[in-house]
């Protein structure tokens, strides 16, 4: 069974679902094992458990460990969870928090093979190899982005042009004169080429099919604004963090039904993230994190505080990989109005499936005579009369109510007058 183990391990994919959670348990058993035996951080939190690796046994047992979080990654700075000898290590990378010491993780020369071979299925199951000319528009340096999207594109036998962020003569030069094919960004530049692309006509001029974007979450209206102006065929979906190798540990497919994950690199529970119960499939939950190959930063039932739901059933694409909906939003990003419990991902739903309005807006908390007030401003849809304005205010004040339980303060504006970003947009600003 050993060798059988072994073997699966390195062929590209496992073939069926037996061959997958042969791959997860071996997997489990393999982390345990080698953060007990080399990592302090991680033996300690074990024996406080009563957890010994021999105690593995299924994939069930992975409910009888201990809980790691990002708190945990910052007092152990700078080498968080390390659990391989200095030497072994060949790069590091940040996250880009703003607040404290910064979360920076390890990487072994087979981490980043890891990383980079699955993230080249992510462009695959995008339909992205040998011909597609890739313009890579993230972040470089100490993120993640910029070093996985570009390793992952060559080792998916595509060109990359790593253009960078920002800096949009240079983007749109390489667009008309390098001819992409496929084009990589956050979800608000996505929407900022898209606008500007608009403005100068240039859609029918382009060779532009794809684009891959993530970082945060983007609205099934602005998916549609987009596509729509940039003349695509697909709009991806792909996920990842900084502690989880970085981007590419997911993507959804042509079908849109979802995001395939990669478990047979890691494991995700969908749990209550107050209770920590496991919560039905289709139900909101936080996922939690455990990693099956990672050598030098691995991370055992990390909490993402990212929430999302778990989906069940076959993919019309035949991927054997489950899948998870696309991210509401964070935990950790509730706010509290007027004693209800908010996520900005629940707005952002309603706003989605409501016509006339474009798919930027903005919450606004402030405090005014001892009463908390919330102005959410929304865009007018591109072209579309202002005549309209009062029932669209209406129509979301109503649907807000409805579905939240809370009275907001509605305000549509002009279309492309709320801020644009070439990186991440902010759309809560709470100034109570």
């Amino acid at each position: 069974m050993g060798e059988k183990i072994e073997q699966l391990l390195k062929t590209e994919e496992p073939k069926s679902v037996e061959e997958l959670e042969a791959i997860q348990l071996q997997g489990l058993k393999w982390t345990v094992q080698h953060t007990y035996n080399s990592s302090p951080f991680y033996r300690k939190r074990f024996d406080k458990a009563g957890i010994k690796p021999e105690d593995i046994k299924s994939l069930d047992d992975l409910q009888r460990l201990p809980f790691t979080t990002a708190e945990d990654l910052k007092e152990g700075y700078p080498f968080p969870l390390l659990s391989v000898p200095y030497d072994k290590v060949v790069r590091i990378h940040s996250s880009s928090g703003t607040t404290g010491k910064r979360k920076i993780l390890a990487y072994t020369q087979k981490d980043i093979a890891d990383w980079t071979y699955f993230f080249s299925r992510c462009y695959k199951m995008a339909g992205v190899g040998p011909g597609d000319r890739v313009q890579i528009a993230v972040g470089y340096g100490l993120w993640t982005a910029g070093a996985g999207f570009q390793a992952a594109c060559e080792a998916a036998g595509a060109m990359a042009i790593p253009v960078g962020p920002g800096n949009l003569d240079l983007q749109f030069q390489f667009l008309r004169d390098l001819k992409p094919t496929v084009f990589c960004c956050t979800s608000s530049m996505a929407l900022l080429m898209a606008e500007e692309i608009n403005k100068r006509g240039m859609s029918e001029g382009l060779s532009l099919k794809r684009v891959i974007q993530g970082s945060e979450r983007s609205s099934v209206a602005m998916l549609k604004s987009i596509k729509d102006m940039m003349g695509l065929e697909h709009i991806f979906d792909i996920t990842g963090m900084t502690e989880l190798y970085g981007p590419g540990v997911g993507i959804d497919c042509i079908h849109h039904n979802g995001i395939h994950y990669w478990s047979d690199y890691f494991l995700i529970e969908f749990l209550n993230p107050d209770t920590l119960e496991p919560v039905a499939p289709g139900e909101l939950g936080e996922m939690v994190v455990t990693t099956l190959r990672k050598e030098a930063s691995p991370l055992i039932r990390y909490r993402t505080r990212d929430l999302t739901r778990k989906l069940e059933g076959p993919c019309p694409c035949g991927s054997i990989f489950p899948r998870h909906d696309r991210i509401l939003g964070r935990s950790d990003d509730m706010f509290i109005y007027r004693g209800v419990n908010i996520y900005p991902g629940q707005i952002d739903e309603i706003l989605s499936s409501i016509e006339g309005i474009s798919s930027e807006y903005n919450i606004m908390l402030e405090r005014k005579a001892g009463r908390d007030i919330m102005i959410v401003h929304v865009e007018r849809e591109f072209d579309r009369d202002a005549s309209w304005d009062e029932d669209l205010e209406h129509e979301i004040q109503k649907r807000i109510k409805n579905e939240i339980m809370v009275t907001a303060d509605i305000r549509i504006v002009d279309y492309a007058s709320l801020p644009r970003s070439e990186r991440k947009s902010k759309r809560l600003f709470d100034k109570r």
